[in-house]
């Protein structure tokens, strides 16, 4: 049996399960603290909130498994518990415009790309070593109505920078944080699950401009081998002294008028520059390839490194109810985003990166807070990396792959089961595993890897 029948089988087997959950008309980011928790702590919680002290846990679940393709065959379970405290010192303390927010991460489990997959783009945002790890801790301050926003302390750069509302639908981890930074950047850049020390200003200029930029620590992790994760034990290496990172982008924000109906969308360019040094994906220092024995093997060390990128977003569709302004992921709709960035290929695996998707919002008659979207991601290996593939083929007298692209496409539906229980049954289909490397059983080396089919389901709770 191919695999489409199986696909749309399982398609039609997972709508008819969704239409029997019970519907709810809360807004997207309700907590559960109305059903999950005795009505003292709810009203405890709500105390504190009203004093500016408020606590979050949330708790997201992935079960996943491939079904063909990648190195090997498997399913598996993993998941990440998130607790945060987020403290308005203007509440708290009086100080106007000030704010503190904490939080840490608690991971378990195995990931499917790591061990089954080998791809490039993590297939679900939560994969990474079994850890408790302390992630943001910042403080920040708002002025002129919060218009100039300042926050100095340890975070990332994933919620703010190359992002959109749209790409929060989906589970693969580079509609988070995209496949070409997190390769191409020590440590794989602020991302998760690794925040770094850095100082960020927003400045909102005009209603529709917003300028943002950012100066991180070169890299999460001490110099060495093996991941960085392990590296960064904890999250609690809080290095401020490497090469640091540079980050800038302005959104310019605007309407479409259709027939009489706002539209509205955005528009965000913007560019990074590193100031550490970088490996040749080619050469060595003495000019040889990487690959040819009578040289040293080494690579050359590149200094600096440097990326351009730009967002669109645009809402395609509104009911004539809905004149609330700006692209809103909670908002009754149909929008869609598209992203592509770039950086030199002598010193990065991934040059060309480009990603794009559709998401729907509050349109499923009965459920009015579910949403569903389709996207794609396409990440080419550079030119030097396919390079130092074809000298390798040469040096070794055996043709083995040369690696082109990573594609992949991902479908998703997000089910409201109860305010802050969100149910997210999906497919992935991976083209060429990190652009096609040979199949780690297949001896000879000829073979590539093969395109995986993944099916998961994602429980997320919040309180």
């Amino acid at each position: 049996m191919s695999l489409l029948p199986r696909v749309v089988g399982l398609a039609a087997y997972l709508a008819g399960a969704l239409a029997t959950l019970p519907a709810h008309a809360g807004a997207k980011d309700e907590s559960a603290a109305e059903w999950l928790a005795p009505k003292w702590l709810n009203d405890a919680y709500a105390s504190l909130v009203a004093k500016g002290l408020t606590f979050g846990a949330t708790y997201i679940g992935d079960n996943i498994t491939n079904v063909t393709g990648g190195s090997s065959r498997g399913a598996i379970h993993f998941g990440r518990f998130d607790f945060s405290v987020d403290a308005d010192l203007e509440k708290l303390v009086g100080w106007t415009g000030g704010r503190i927010y904490a939080n840490m991460f608690h991971l378990y489990g195995r990931g499917l790309s790591r061990n089954y997959v080998h791809n490039l783009a993590t297939i679900s945002e939560i994969e990474a070593l079994p850890d408790t790890r302390m992630y943001n801790a910042y403080f920040e301050q708002s002025f002129f109505n919060g218009r100039l926003n300042i926050r100095a302390g340890q975070q990332a750069a994933d919620v703010e920078f190359f992002d959109s509302q749209t790409d929060d639908l989906f589970v693969n981890g580079t509609f988070g944080w995209p496949a070409g930074k997190a390769n191409n950047l020590p440590a794989g850049g602020p991302a998760p699950p690794i925040a770094v020390p850095g100082l960020r200003v927003k400045a909102q200029l005009t209603d529709d401009f917003t300028v943002f930029g950012a100066v991180f620590n070169g890299t999460a992790a001490a110099p060495g081998e093996g991941d960085p994760q392990l590296r960064d034990n904890h999250g609690l290496a809080y290095r401020i002294n490497d090469p640091r990172w540079v980050i800038g982008q302005v959104r310019w924000d605007y309407n479409i008028d259709i027939g009489g109906r706002a539209l509205p969308g955005n528009f965000t360019p913007g560019g990074w520059r590193h100031y550490g040094e970088f490996d040749d994906q080619r050469f060595t220092m003495g000019g040889l390839s990487i690959a040819d024995p009578s040289g040293t093997g080494i690579p050359a060390k590149l200094r600096g490194n440097w990326g351009i990128f730009a967002v669109f977003e645009q809402t395609l569709y509104r009911p004539a109810s809905v004149t609330e302004k700006g692209v809103s992921a909670s908002v009754p709709g149909v929008s869609s985003f598209l992203r592509i960035a770039y950086s030199p290929p002598d010193r990065n695996l991934i040059d060309l990166y480009i990603d794009g998707g559709i998401g729907v919002s509050g349109l499923v008659p009965g459920r009015p807070v579910d949403r569903f979207g389709v996207a794609a991601a396409f990440m080419r290996i550079s030119g030097a990396a396919r390079g130092l593939d074809l000298d390798t083929r040469f040096f070794d007298g055996v043709p083995s792959p040369v690696r082109s692209n990573e594609t992949l496409i991902e479908f998703i539906y997000e089910a409201h089961v109860k305010p802050g229980w969100l149910l997210a049954p999906y497919f992935q289909y991976v083209f060429r595993p990190s652009g096609g490397i040979p199949n780690p059983s297949d001896p000879t080396g000829i073979s590539r890897i093969g395109d995986a089919a993944v099916f998961g389901l994602t429980s997320t709770l919040r309180y």
